[in-house]
């Protein structure tokens, strides 16, 4: 593949998991092992990309220098980092599995374990790709991700929609090899104008070069729409 719609584009890419602190020594999180994301950035890498992660607390060796890798713990902290370093990006991928709730006070010690039910108020985290939505300049793309089990299609479309991306990649948590805890993905990528690319089951490497892919036709198509207006 041509490689020159990704020569030296800014790129950020979100992956992993957020923690949410209930007292000093328990958290609210997800299965999410940050593969995905890391695999589409080491290829991204590969590829001559100015590539900038910024990567919830996982446990990945990877080829990437630790100068382009950001580690956070919280969604908060998540969404500081990428609306920072969004402002100047040409592409954000939003592969990130965040929590979508955290507590409403986090106990200053551990809570001792007690008779009867215990019961923690939970409120809503920010939605980090509908925050960046606002700001997103023009002629940037925005590359979503739903992990759905059920209702998959709709459920993406809803997404994509609404949090304004160019395209989404929708992938079914199942036992057969997809979604979090596998080296393997199987996934559907949906564009705007709803066309749906699927994917077969395959290593999350490959998947990521299928991403990349479909990626870099978006950024030719761009830069062509370009071109063809200065003509």
């Amino acid at each position: 593949m041509n490689s020159s719609p990704l020569q030296s584009k800014r790129i950020i890419i979100t992956a992993g998991p957020t923690r949410e602190a209930i007292d000093p020594v328990r958290f609210i999180s997800n299965h999410s092992t940050g593969k995905m994301g890391y695999a589409i950035a080491e290829y991204l890498y590969s590829l001559g990309a100015d590539v900038q992660v910024v990567s919830g607390p996982v446990h990945i060796k990877t080829t990437l220098p630790p100068h382009v890798i950001t580690n956070v713990i919280t969604a908060d902290e998540m969404l500081a980092v990428t609306q920072e370093l969004g402002a100047t990006a040409d592409v954000i991928i939003f592969s990130a599995a965040v929590a979508d709730y955290k507590c409403a006070t986090i106990a200053n010690q551990k809570i001792k374990k007690q008779e009867g039910a215990l019961h923690i108020s939970l409120v809503p985290n920010p939605d980090i790709a509908f925050e960046l939505s606002k700001a997103k300049q023009p002629g940037q793309i925005h590359v979503g991700f739903a992990l759905e089990t059920e209702n998959g299609l709709p459920n993406a479309v809803s997404k994509m929609q609404r949090k304004k991306f160019d395209f989404v990649v929708l992938n079914i948590q199942d036992n057969n090899g997809s979604g979090f805890g596998f080296d393997t993905n199987r996934v559907k990528l949906i564009d705007s104008d709803m066309a749906v690319t699927d994917c077969e089951l395959k290593l999350k490497k490959e998947v990521a070069v299928d991403i990349v892919n479909h990626l870099a036709g978006k950024l030719q198509a761009a830069e062509t729409r370009k071109e063809m207006s200065h003509a």
